[in-house]
């Protein structure tokens, strides 16, 4: 893998700078790498596609997806303008890129209103105990499809 290259953390900020600028979206912006190119930029979309999964680092992982015609992003960095919240960490493991390059912190992020310690304490709490309680529900039938997922041989692992 290459090595940090300032010319994609300034592209990552800079499209942090115009969403703020075009009040487009929250002061996030990033962009995947491979082989020493930008192939996918993004910034955060939350307020304009009212979606809150429309973080800058999801929205360039989609993006990167549709360029490479995948699900699996190894080979490629992520460079983002801030340190990735937990949703965004756990797609950036998901779609297994293969280094993540951070501007801000989490602490700049708290400081001006995206604090996301509220979440990383819901997961070391029960499930009874979360601020949205999480209550199983045993069903044969759902188990019933794990087991085929299972035994399909003609699956796509991911």
């Amino acid at each position: 893998m290459g090595e940090f290259n300032k010319e994609f953390m300034d592209e990552a900020v800079k499209m942090s700078r115009e969403n703020v600028k075009n009040g487009t979206g929250g002061p996030f912006g990033a962009v995947i790498v491979k082989d020493g190119k930008i192939i996918a930029k993004g910034s955060n979309k939350v307020t304009v596609k009212n979606d809150p999964t429309a973080h800058a680092e999801v929205e360039t992982i989609r993006e990167a997806c549709k360029a490479l015609n995948t699900f699996n992003l190894s080979g490629c960095e992520i460079y983002t303008s801030c340190e990735p919240c937990p949703m965004c960490l756990a797609a950036i493991y998901w779609a297994r890129l293969d280094k993540i390059y951070y501007a801000n912190n989490k602490h700049h992020a708290a400081e001006i209103g995206f604090d996301d310690k509220f979440i990383y304490d819901e997961l070391d709490l029960a499930h009874d105990a979360r601020s949205i309680p999480m209550l199983h529900y045993h069903s044969d039938e759902a188990l019933e499809v794990f087991k085929a997922w299972q035994e399909n041989e003609d699956k796509i692992e991911y």
